[in-house]
């Protein structure tokens, strides 16, 4: 397989290890507060990967890129706070849809910026791919109260916070996969600790870790592969097909929890399938 079709399975895998992460978060979630399922997974999938790590005597990249994986680590666990923030806040849908179209989008703009325009192959995939993301994470309020505008102001932030973090894990993985996670857990350790401190959950803070602990080394193991991709080939590829992770997360609960999708999810998984096979080409 050439190196663009390495590099799009790799990001679909992650895009399945990312979607299996957020569903098993999910029912985290359920039992205690969302804050505490992130912290757990962050923490002991930091200590897991400092293990790793240490026995296996790997060598430490320099300043440079421990200090990009450490700020990616940092402000994409803020981002993620503040998009809990803004899904609590109202409808959830066209929030969701702002943030995920976005954290592809901001990848996009700078590879094209940084690396040019691809083919014109790759930029219809990318264009389906993109589509595909919005209609797979949009679902359309029918009832109820509209979104707020903070809402949507938040989640724009929490959009770009991701967007930029998967750019500073692409300019982080040349110092070696495995250091850059554990620099970026380090600080998104410290990051949700801030987090919890500053408004701490509410009680009880109990029945969540084991499952937190899953979605962290699912989320890991997703970032991994994420950056494995964007060193085989482009940012914006691995960052669009990444992104449409809330695919698998839609799947394993209509397996799991018999929750159907929408047509406008199908639709959106339909064209899921074609983006991948245009941007594997």
């Amino acid at each position: 397989m050439n190196a663009p079709g390495m590099s799009a399975g790799l990001s679909l895998l992650s895009a399945a290890t990312w979607g299996g992460s957020d569903f098993v978060g999910g029912l985290g979630a359920r039992r205690g507060p969302a804050m505490l399922v992130v912290a757990s997974g962050h923490i002991v999938s930091f200590l897991f990967l400092v293990c790793i790590c240490l026995g296996a005597h790997l060598p430490l990249p320099g300043r440079h890129d421990l200090l990009f994986a450490m700020i990616a680590g940092f402000e994409g666990s803020l981002a993620l706070a503040v998009f809990y923030r803004a899904l609590a806040m109202g409808a959830m849908g066209l929030t969701a849809a702002l943030t995920g179209l976005l954290t592809a989008l901001i990848p996009v703009l700078y590879s094209f910026v940084s690396y040019g325009f691809p083919g014109p192959m790759t930029a219809v995939g990318l264009l389906v791919g993109l589509t595909a993301i919005w209609l797979i994470t949009h679902t359309p309020n029918r009832e109820g109260p509209g979104t707020p505008p903070i809402a949507l102001l938040l989640g724009a932030l929490a959009g770009t916070g991701f967007g930029f973090q998967l750019i500073l894990f692409k300019i982080a993985s040349g110092g070696g996969l495995m250091w850059t996670m554990t620099s970026a857990r380090a600080a998104g350790s410290l990051a949700m600790i801030l987090v919890i401190l500053a408004k701490p959950p509410k009680l009880p803070w109990k029945g969540f870790w084991q499952l937190g602990v899953l979605a962290g080394m699912l989320d890991t193991v997703g970032n991994l592969l994420y950056l494995r991709a964007t060193q085989m080939g482009r940012l914006d590829v691995a960052a669009v097909i990444c992104s449409l992770y809330p695919a698998g997360t839609i799947l394993l609960a209509a397996l799991v929890l018999r929750e159907v999708p929408s047509k406008r999810q199908l639709a959106g998984m339909t064209l899921a399938l074609g983006a991948v096979m245009l941007l594997s080409a």
